[in-house]
């Protein structure tokens, strides 16, 4: 037998030009938005590319769920290697908030002369993390629960308590973004007041633009959850959902601590 006919529990792609295409969206996306924040009339450039790469992602995506759903090509060793990396991209992702972290520390145990060498700034009115900080971190904790519930839920083979869970996991995200809005629009100081307002403004933002991305993956679940598309043994697209999730409670958890409370 030759080994080229040697069976193996890998999936080798098709070829596809998702992956050139792709590049070049986002080249046109930052290339276009970085000569646009310098003054040039480029709107035509980044929002070419900004819809290039929503539209790769959704093609892109649409032919991985089909290799896996329709066509069976996702083994066991493929969604090994695709565990492996959701982890290695999820941990990536700790090291970016961790450098808001070390910011936020450095400024705070040692702050100079400029913002009155105290912390936080003497002149700003900061948050009382007693009131909307507090509520978000019950939401967010409330989340963490009931898309473990989802996910324990599916693997015992009970779909109606699976979408039952995602979908209370949904509401409470988007009741999280909405009170989030809402204390940007309250508060007294921007991000340009310094650097508590840039780390606050950098750290909170970027967070919730993560419980976005969370948001809309969980929706996608929803969505393939009432097409019939996992099952007790073949999950792995709402398993890596749960575990962006339970990244977003944590990272929010460690937010609330330090700049919330710690902060003030």
């Amino acid at each position: 037998m030759s080994i080229f006919s040697y069976k193996h529990g890998f999936h080798l792609s098709d070829p596809s030009p998702w992956p050139f295409i792709s590049s070049f969206s986002a080249l046109f996306l930052t290339f276009g938005a970085i000569l646009y924040m310098h003054g040039y009339n480029t709107g035509f450039v980044w929002r070419f590319g900004f819809f290039m790469v929503i539209y790769m992602m959704f093609v892109w995506w649409r032919d991985i769920i089909r290799e896996g759903t329709f066509e069976g090509h996702h083994t066991f060793c493929v969604q090994n290697g695709l565990k492996m990396g959701m982890l290695l991209f999820i941990f990536s992702e700790i090291m970016f908030f961790v450098a808001f972290f070390w910011a936020f520390f450095h400024f705070s145990l040692n702050p100079g002369h400029t913002i009155g060498c105290v912390w936080p700034p003497a002149f700003l009115n900061v948050l009382d993390p007693k009131q909307v900080p507090l509520l978000n971190t019950v939401l967010l904790l409330t989340s963490g629960a009931t898309i473990t519930w989802a996910h324990n839920a599916i693997i015992c083979g009970s779909r109606n308590h699976t979408i039952i869970g995602l979908i209370c996991t949904i509401v409470l995200a988007i009741i999280f973004t909405g009170f989030q809005l809402f204390e940007y629009l309250t508060t007294a100081y921007t991000m340009s007041d310094g650097i508590y307002g840039s780390v606050f403004y950098m750290a909170t933002g970027f967070h919730g633009f993560h419980v976005f991305i969370g948001t809309c993956f969980l929706a996608v679940c929803l969505v393939r959850l009432y097409c019939d598309h996992f099952s007790c043994e073949h999950h792995f697209g709402f398993e890596a959902a749960i575990w962006y999730w339970h990244f977003v409670d944590v990272v929010w958890l460690f937010l609330f601590v330090t700049i919330y409370w710690w902060g003030s």
